[in-house]
């Protein structure tokens, strides 16, 4: 795939999206930033906002192998993992794989399932890979977790621990759809489930080709050194406790260069920095006090003023499209201008 290709096939895979999923274009950008960035994603909003819909139907559109499961309290490490099982009619120890060897993973409600079961998944997530009994297991490629929870619901849940939550690349809430998009979504479900009859839009293998051209996005050194001072703000700002790690710098700069690529452009600009912070940094911070706000509400906020409060740079070599609306620009030296914010 190159990179004058990424534009239509970004849209090809928007417009399948459309088929199932009303409105939430900044959702669906998200996810397919998680995708291209080759990172996992966490939906959190309260129930029958369409969270498991929208994971369902990038898997559709991807045309990647898909597994969900359903976290409980009495769910196993083994039960995601798989097991070596005794065959007593070979007199061999065989390997079951678990539902982790897939491309797309769906952990519905995670936060149902103990912190062991939890942590299990940090291998895989991290890694692309699982230890079974001290043999190492490689993954698919891509392989994808996006995960859900609700917010509001503390009966019964047990909260991810912030080695867990720092696997997510991005933290992504759907909220309520606007009243037109309300009358949408009882017009097209209505009669049909369009979910059942969504063909792919695109291969695994694009997939994969697609990653490799995001890791390729340019971005100038003075926009790696705003992304630093970023994370050195929150771990001094009054209101945090825990700021964001160097793991944290590496998945905004990688979100930024997906996110750009999903907007068309082939380099990265300060405002891509800045619409991908809260959702990737956010999730991050622990607050004074000890605790994480459910729903993320106040660590949304101290992101924000953080984004007020840090110098952004300006680029002179910062190149700009020659035209509106334009796909992917490759910038030439006589194209390239002042830009910055």
């Amino acid at each position: 795939m190159r990179m004058e290709e990424i534009g239509p096939w970004i849209g090809r895979i928007r417009a399948n999206l459309a088929e199932v999923i009303v409105g939430k274009e900044m959702a669906v950008d998200l996810l397919l930033t998680a995708v291209l960035a080759d990172g996992h994603a966490l939906l959190e909003d309260v129930p029958g906002t369409g969270k498991t819909l929208l994971a369902k139907s990038l898997a559709r559109s991807l045309d990647c192998t898909f597994k969900r499961i359903q976290f409980t309290p009495d769910l196993l490490p083994s039960d995601l993992s798989g097991i070596n099982f005794y065959n007593q009619r070979t007199g061999n120890f065989e390997f079951r794989a678990g539902p982790v060897f897939t491309g797309i993973l769906l952990a519905d409600e995670i936060n149902r399932a103990t912190p062991r079961t939890q942590s299990s998944l940090l291998e895989c997530m991290e890694e692309r890979q699982i230890t079974i009994d001290g043999v190492t297991h490689r993954l698919e490629r891509p392989f994808l977790v996006i995960a859900t929870q609700n917010p509001v619901d503390n009966q019964g849940t047990f909260p991810l621990p912030e080695a867990q939550l720092d696997r997510f690349l991005l933290k992504i809430e759907m909220g309520y759809p606007t009243f037109e998009e309300g009358v949408g979504i009882l017009q097209r479900f209505r009669l049909e489930q369009p979910l059942e009859r969504l063909e792919p839009a695109a291969s695994a293998e694009e997939v994969v080709a697609a990653q490799r051209l995001a890791a390729e996005v340019r971005i100038d050194e003075e926009l790696c050194r705003y992304i630093v001072r970023l994370a050195e703000s929150s771990r001094t700002h009054p209101d945090v406790a825990l700021g964001v790690s160097p793991r944290g710098t590496q998945a905004l700069l990688k979100a930024s260069q997906a996110y750009a690529l999903v907007q068309g452009r082939d380099y990265v600009t300060p405002d891509d920095i800045k619409a991908m912070a809260v959702p990737v940094l956010s999730h991050r911070l622990l607050l004074q006090g000890g605790i994480r706000v459910r729903g993320g509400g106040r660590s949304a906020e101290v992101i924000r003023r953080l984004l007020a409060s840090v110098e952004v740079p300006t680029e002179p070599e910062l190149p700009v499209p020659t035209k509106a609306g334009a796909g992917p620009f490759r910038a030439t030296d006589e194209t390239r201008q002042a830009g910055g914010r």
